[in-house]
């Protein structure tokens, strides 16, 4: 964009309208894809259908699985947040269900894509919290509590699970996976987190949010109004929810994040969000967290537009994820 900051209103840029009574009206929601708990076609990658999580928050799960599975193993798990500043799109979302399906069919894996709450009408930590039931019901599922879902009975390797999210689905990633050590989620084993072009920011404008002030994407007036409406009320971007470079002097969530699994963080150079991704790999390392980094060309969401793109970042994904397959199978 050539116009300057000042000019842009972010409420017609995210397509939004903020009422009166603190909710949103949105104006453009992404096209949206249905479960295909059956084949259709010849050509289908996955088989999908839609889970209940939490009736009450109206969250549910999308379940993926391959077509036809390889009979010789179980496959890991991969637990999905999609992105949107937190207060756009849903796990139905189209670019977010192809994506799913298709990591699942080329990894393969089982996804879990998780329908969480949105805000401003549910502000943070509402869609953390969404995160740690989903994982909870995962253990719930391996320890047959209430049943286990015939596909995850069939196929799904508990000690292998991931949890991966997409811009602030990355945060979520972040946030979710500081908590989960606290809880006893035998038999299921996290073995890695996704970080995939995570939306983290702070008070302080860093220099790839200066060079990309009016992103095609993520212009800055855009990513700010995300923040005051997902935020707790009163708070800033140096909030750890936003920022997690601000309370790493705390005690208890340095030893959190020194039992974080093996991550990869993953983005593009032309990111206005680059410069924190690289602070927060920074961060983790220094805390001996294994870090794998992986940065390419491009712009935040470029794989949404860019097949060649797209195919990376599930090239990526199936990479790592081998890693520990691979792994466990020398044991």
């Amino acid at each position: 964009m050539s116009d300057s900051i000042s000019n842009l209103d972010p409420y017609k840029f995210l397509k939004i309208k903020h009422n009166p009574d603190g909710s949103l009206t949105r104006f453009a929601p992404l096209p949206s894809a249905q479960a295909t708990p059956q084949l259709t076609t010849d050509s289908q990658l996955t088989l999908s259908k839609d889970i209940p999580l939490n009736p009450t928050n109206s969250t549910f799960l999308r379940l993926f699985r391959p077509v036809s599975p390889a009979t010789n193993r179980k496959l890991p798990i991969i637990i999905y947040f999609h992105g949107g500043g937190f207060i756009l799109f849903s796990a139905t979302s189209d670019p977010f269900n192809r994506s799913c399906s298709t990591i699942s069919a080329h990894t393969p894996t089982l996804m879990i894509s998780v329908e969480y709450r949105l805000a401003p009408e549910h502000r943070l930590p509402a869609a953390y919290d969404d995160a740690v039931e989903a994982v909870c019901w995962l253990r719930d599922q391996a320890l047959g509590i209430n049943g286990c879902d015939e596909w995850l009975t069939e196929f799904a390797d508990f000690s292998q699970v991931f949890i991966m999210g997409s811009s602030s689905g990355g945060n979520i990633v972040y946030n979710a996976g500081l908590r989960v050590p606290d809880l006893d989620l035998n038999p299921i084993k996290i073995v890695g987190l996704i970080f995939h072009q995570p939306f983290f920011g702070g008070v302080e404008r860093t220099g790839s949010e200066i060079r990309h002030v009016n992103d095609r994407i993520a212009p800055l007036v855009a990513t700010d109004l995300m923040w005051s409406l997902a935020l707790p009320e009163g708070s800033d971007r140096d909030h750890p929810y936003c920022n997690p470079i601000r309370d790493i002097d705390d005690i208890s969530r340095d030893e959190k994040i020194k039992r974080l699994p093996r991550c990869m963080i993953r983005g593009y150079f032309g990111d206005p969000f680059y410069d924190k991704q690289i602070e927060f790999a920074d961060m983790l390392e220094s805390r001996s967290v294994d870090v794998i980094r992986t940065f390419v060309e491009g712009f935040h969401g470029i794989e949404v537009f860019e097949p060649q793109k797209a195919q990376l970042l599930y090239d990526d994904v199936k990479n790592f994820v081998s890693l520990f397959v691979e792994k466990k199978s020398t044991l």
